[in-house]
C-alpha cells in the first residue's frame, strides 16, 4: 500500500472527537468549522459531554467522509483553532 493509499473505505461514518474548555460558542464555532468541509453535517451527528468538573467540552462529530483528504483538511481545521485543546 502507498503512502497515499487510506485504511478506510470511502464514504465512511467517521467519528472526530473533540476537546477544549468550557465555553458557550464551543460547539458551535466546531460545528461551523467542520461543515465548510462536510457541507452535510447536521446538529444530530454532534454529542456533547462536558467533563466531571465542567471545565471542558468533548464534542464527537460524524462525518460522512468521502475521501482522506476531506477527513485531513477537517483535522487541520479543527486543530488549527485556539479554542481546541485535542482532536482524535
Amino acid at each position: 500500500m502507498s503512502e497515499k493509499e487510506s485504511i478506510i473505505e470511502f464514504p465512511s461514518r467517521f467519528p472526530i472527537k473533540v476537546m477544549g474548555p468550557r465555553h458557550d460558542d464551543f460547539s458551535q464555532t466546531i460545528f461551523e468549522l467542520v461543515r465548510v468541509h462536510a457541507p452535510d453535517l447536521t446538529a444530530e451527528d454532534i454529542e456533547l459531554r462536558a467533563s466531571s468538573g465542567g471545565n471542558y467540552i468533548s464534542l464527537t462529530v460524524t462525518v460522512t467522509a468521502i475521501s482522506q483528504a476531506q477527513l485531513d483538511a477537517i483535522y487541520r481545521a479543527v486543530t488549527g483553532h485556539p479554542m481546541v485543546k485535542y482532536v482524535l
